[in-house]
């Protein structure tokens, strides 16, 4: 039995959204402040069945809107509730646990569903005492100050009289309200049919709803702010001891219960380490699942500081030492205090302890135990590194076993928050739950989507490509406000300097930058698309020969990289790209599918990112015509992802007087075509960009010398990138294809600039001591 979805509405960001839950592990991402949290407390408020949790500012932002219209009578407002649909997966042996949430006797299937509600209680008489103590607050309005506007004192709407400062009123006039759910009176999506009325949650035995949960679920939360500290002491820190002190006052062998024990306190302090190493051995050996200690980190021990009083129930009872030297009988080696061992460490073992504590509880529940036990990890990497990351997340499962005679009717689920790439990749697509921000909206709200069902609609190679491909660059895409998609290593070395010089306020957005060449470009788009994210492509134009007259014997660039259509098998991959290398390498050999200038006859697109998705041309001739709406995917709902895609462009090129309307090929060339002056310069001879006699060419005769010298093997393009990145960049200009991207972007995801702030008019005073000088 396990947790299969959740559907949550009108609390804080999440309006309106279903939550799919895998049967073990499930991990939460996206940016932040993007409701993440705000799902997990909102399964503990339910859970807790106490109103006095509640505050008016968990209502969704635009509820309260409605709120204040419905304690105004305007309309047929009705009043919001926030609400949560628990959907149960069960088997045939787990029936008789879920009877009370059977909607009916001619239920089938293995589905069952719970709703929870916050909602007023009387509405008619909330909206009647809210008018009481307005009309009364209207007796104590003032006058403003210096003609100012008048005081209101509160409540002037609804929400006021519902407000922090007046929670009572949010307890006396809501109530939780629970209902069963019937599966078949919902969609695919688990939204409910028209004038569906679910009925409320009734026992035989007389148990209330609150009972019918608290029967079936334990929720636990691992909270990410968890204070470890290394200084000796802070209102905020916690520290290893306490932590374990407390796991052993909750689940542990006590003092009292441990005749050993006894004799110990009375005999030797040696003893009763003796005991304590003993009572925490299983605890302490679970954390070698997780690579601690290892070879190079010192072991832990739980050594007393021999109170009788306090021993253990308090922290000051026993601390942790870190043992320098292999611990051997007998013999007592050199130690340190806990503080003195890394942060990282430090939240490693707080975690499983914390871990092994929720789970010892649950697991000591002797009657009516829930067979359900559901674990919120807010956050684990924090003070991890990479490695240790991946660990904890591969093995945070074997932490927490089951007896296998228990297995088949008690489970535990994980839920996992987490802003790292390290820990998301280890798992792949299938367990991600992507909370995104609804864009273009100013209430705040977000979606949620789950990537087992892009997984499950995408088809390979595609799909297996972007599993590897993130997994293997780490990339932040999940975490990122928007995604800038470039052609390669030369665009991602030199983009942060371009986005200084001509879109600065990006520096202040959250982007994911990937290099992903134009010949996989297009592999990203279902993702992007699924995901909804705001994304630039900056790529070349990469032009190249058509096909001339009876050629068969040269296998054109496009029909290479696009596998021919037919073969999609990792050899046939590398033998298409192998061609396409050697044709663009290949100058002697003028023929169909070899790099060419851009301006030729004909001319046609290798780039399979223009092709097959924007702007969705093969001519070169077409592709310079296409204007910013055909370079443009738009919205065409709220969740849709919006799309540009820049390349090289047709600009004036200005030499030896002359000017002339050219367009490179790749960045390279663009870019020596946008600053030919500057990069013909002595001072600019490690750009490799120079040409011999350059002063007695013309503009086009140039564009050929430097298509043809950074064609040739012997230029290499990350060298012209660091070399470029020595220069001072003030000096040199962005092409204008990159320059006009990063601008939109700017615009799509960044506020507007601050106006300035108006000069103060000057002093009557001032304006004499000024003519007067």
């Amino acid at each position: 039995m396990h947790i299969e979805s959740l559907r949550i509405r009108n609390f804080r960001r999440l309006k309106d959204v279903r939550i799919d839950l895998a049967s073990d592990i499930s991990i939460f991402v996206g940016a932040n402040n993007s409701g993440k949290t705000s799902a997990a407390q909102a399964l503990q408020l339910f859970s807790a069945a106490s109103r006095d949790r509640f505050s008016i500012h968990d209502f969704s932002v635009d509820c309260w809107s409605t709120i204040n219209a419905f304690g105004d009578g305007v309309g047929d407002a009705s009043l919001p509730a926030i609400s949560l649909d628990i959907w149960f997966n069960v088997r045939p042996n787990d029936l008789h646990r879920v009877v009370d949430l059977l909607p009916s006797l001619a239920w089938q299937g293995n589905c069952v569903g719970l709703r929870v509600e916050f909602a007023a209680a009387a509405p008619d008489t909330l909206r009647a005492n809210f008018l009481q103590a307005r009309e009364r607050a209207k007796e104590n309005i003032r006058p403003g100050v210096n003609g100012g506007a008048d005081y209101h004192p509160p409540p002037r709407n609804l929400c006021d009289y519902l407000g922090d400062g007046n929670s009572d009123r949010l307890r006396r006039e809501f109530e939780l309200r629970y209902y069963v759910l019937d599966r078949a009176r919902f969609d695919d999506e688990l939204r409910p049919e028209a004038g569906y009325t679910p009925l409320r949650a009734a026992s035989d035995k007389g148990q209330s709803g609150r009972d019918i949960l608290a029967r079936l679920l334990t929720i636990d939360v691992l909270h990410a702010q968890r204070h470890l500290s290394d200084a000796a002491g802070g209102s905020r820190s916690e520290d290893l001891s306490r932590c374990l002190s407390r796991f052993y006052d909750r689940n542990l062998e006590k003092r009292g219960e441990d005749f050993e024990a006894q004799r110990a306190l009375a005999d030797s302090e040696a003893m009763l380490n003796d005991h304590l190493g003993r009572v925490f051995g299983p605890t302490l050996r679970r954390l070698a699942v997780l690579g601690y200690p290892g070879l190079n980190n010192p072991s832990l021990l739980i050594r007393t500081a021999l109170n009788p009083a306090t021993i253990m129930s308090s922290h000051e009872g026993a601390r942790v030492h870190y043992a320098l030297e292999p611990v051997n009988p007998g013999c007592d080696p050199l130690t340190l205090p806990d503080r003195y061992n890394g942060l990282g460490f430090k939240n490693l073992i707080y975690m499983v302890v914390e871990l092994l504590g929720f789970h010892s509880r649950w697991l000591d529940i002797e009657e009516n135990r829930p067979p359900l036990h559901l674990i919120f990890i807010e956050e684990p990497e924090a003070h991890l590194h990479a490695q240790l990351q991946q660990v904890f997340i591969r093995k945070v499962l074997d932490i927490l076993d089951i007896d296998d005679a228990e297995a088949d009717h008690y489970t535990s689920q994980i839920v996992v928050s987490t802003h790292s790439p390290h820990i998301l990749y280890e798992r792949g697509f299938r367990p991600i739950r992507y909370f995104r921000r609804t864009p273009g909206l100013v209430l705040q709200t977000s979606d949620v989507l789950n990537l087992s069902i892009f997984y499950q609609s995408t088809a390979n190679p595609v799909r297996d490509f972007l599993e590897r491909y993130l997994k293997l660059t780490h990339c932040d895409l999940f975490f990122a406000d928007a995604a800038i998609l470039v052609e390669g290593n030369v665009e991602r070395l030199l983009l942060p300097q371009m986005i200084a010089k001509v879109a600065p306020r990006l520096q202040s957005a959250c982007l994911s930058i990937l290099e992903i060449g134009g010949a996989f470009g297009h592999r990203f788009r279902s993702l992007i698309e699924f995901l909804g994210i705001t994304t630039l492509i900056v790529t070349d134009i990469d032009s190249v020969l058509p096909p001339q007259g009876n050629e068969d014997d040269t296998l054109p660039a496009e029909e290479a990289v696009s596998l021919a259509e037919g073969d999609t098998s990792p050899a046939g991959e590398e033998d298409a790209l192998q061609a396409t290398d050697e044709a663009l390498e290949d100058e002697d050999k003028a023929s169909a599918g070899s790099a060419c200038m851009v301006h030729i006859d004909g001319a046609l697109t290798s780039n399979q990112t223009l092709i097959q998705w924007l702007p969705g041309r093969k001519a070169i001739a077409e592709l310079l015509a296409a204007d910013e709406a055909s370079r443009t995917q738009l919205r065409q709902t709220g969740g849709d992802a919006l799309v540009r895609v820049t390349y090289q462009t047709t600009i004036e090129v200005t030499w030896s007087g002359q000017a002339v309307a050219l367009a490179g090929r790749t960045l390279e060339e663009a870019f020596a075509l946008e600053n030919l002056v500057w990069c013909q310069a002595k001072e600019r001879a490690e750009l490799k960009l120079r040409i011999r006699g350059a002063a007695k060419l013309t503009p086009e005769e140039m564009a050929e010398r430097l298509h043809s010298k950074i064609g040739k093997s012997s230029f290499h393009k990350t060298d012209f990138a660091l070399a470029l990145l020595a220069c001072d960049p003030a000096e040199w200009t962005v092409p204008h294809y990159i320059a006009s991207g990063l601008s939109w972007l700017e615009q799509q995801v960044t506020p507007p600039p601050a106006e300035p702030a108006p000069e103060p008019t000057p002093e009557p005073k001032d304006l004499e001591q000024a003519a007067t000088a």
